[in-house]
């Protein structure tokens, strides 16, 4: 299977800057997502600018907008997630995915392997369940999906139960010990060809409180003495003690214990103040290869940071049992 080629240029908008699979590259275009789940029509009506939107503070109306996306265009019939649990924004998530596509088929002298040869392991998988699913519906990859809460777990159990296209290819695992990430979760002999992670961002409750006030004002919901993040999330999504760059620190000596349990470690990094710290750690850790790719949408400014242990004649195996195509 060849690296898939780049789509076709979008019309200039400020989604220009996903990636350039990414579907969601166009502007929403909400008759269509209101036809492909008619629960959405009732949030969609004209902005100030007299264009066809929602309401990005209301919950409600996000949430109605991801099951429409899904729906349309990942096949994905059936979508839910607890009150209270992250919401996230569907086109920045898929921008993850395919970077990471582009990783593999990098690694792989410029060819994808095959879609069924590839395991990732998603940390973090929230209730939500998106990456697991995007990169199922994109690419044919299996998941395994850990989380360290139960409800979480529970529900993108249920997303993958009661859709035929997911079947089989998404196991979601609680994580027993809340301070861990690796540790006690990856079987003995277990191995991924990708990690990901979308680590918690603030280091206090205070902070992410902090953070959602911010959000709202933004959105212009800010006059709201207790403003709901439209996107929500529980404490675990959203905070951890050290914040993203102790929670990351620890995924890379974790990583560090395993160094063959997977080609390519990585995490997004929301804050590049982080990144010093981190390259500090990989450098610690003994990292053989590290890359940071710049990812955007509009205003907000992320990257992935992707390492490895395994040394060329490693890399070289790993290509000939797992993926079948040697360079």
């Amino acid at each position: 299977m060849k690296k898939p080629a780049p789509a076709a240029p979008a019309a200039p908008t400020e989604k220009d800057q996903l990636h350039p699979r990414n579907p969601h590259r166009a502007p929403y275009d909400f008759p269509a997502l209101s036809k492909a789940s008619p629960e959405l029509a009732a949030f969609v009506q004209p902005n100030k600018f007299g264009n066809l939107s929602i309401d990005f503070a209301n919950p409600a109306a996000v949430k109605a907008l991801n099951k429409a996306l899904l729906r349309e265009f990942y096949g994905i019939e059936y979508w839910d997630i607890p009150k209270g649990y992250l919401c996230p924004p569907i086109p920045g998530r898929a921008d993850y995915v395919h970077y990471l596509a582009d990783l593999l088929a990098d690694s792989n002298g410029g060819t994808l392997p095959p879609g069924q040869d590839i395991t990732v392991l998603d940390v973090g998988v929230g209730a939500n369940c998106i990456y697991p699913i995007i990169g199922r519906r994109a690419y044919d990859w299996h998941f395994v999906g850990s989380d360290v809460d139960g409800v979480a777990v529970r529900a993108a159990q249920q997303i993958e139960a009661a859709n035929p296209s997911l079947a089989g290819a998404i196991e979601a695992r609680l994580q027993p010990a809340r301070t861990r990430i690796f540790d006690g979760l990856i079987q003995a002999g277990e191995v991924f060809d990708l990690t990901m992670c979308n680590p918690p961002f603030h280091a206090s409750a205070a902070e992410a409180a902090a953070g959602s006030q911010r959000k709202a004002t933004g959105l212009g919901t800010g006059r709201a003495p207790r403003p709901a993040l439209n996107f929500g999330g529980q404490n675990n999504e959203l905070w951890c003690e050290g914040g993203e760059a102790g929670f990351i620190r620890r995924m890379v000596q974790e990583s560090a214990r395993r160094p063959t349990s997977a080609f390519w470690y990585t995490t997004l990094v929301s804050k590049k103040e982080t990144l010093p710290g981190v390259y500090r750690a990989l450098k610690t850790a003994g990292a053989t290869d590290v890359r940071t790719i710049g990812m955007a949408q509009g205003q907000k400014k992320s990257r992935l940071v992707a390492w490895t242990f395994l040394k060329p004649p490693q890399q070289e195996a790993w290509r000939k049992t797992r993926w079948h195509s040697p360079r």
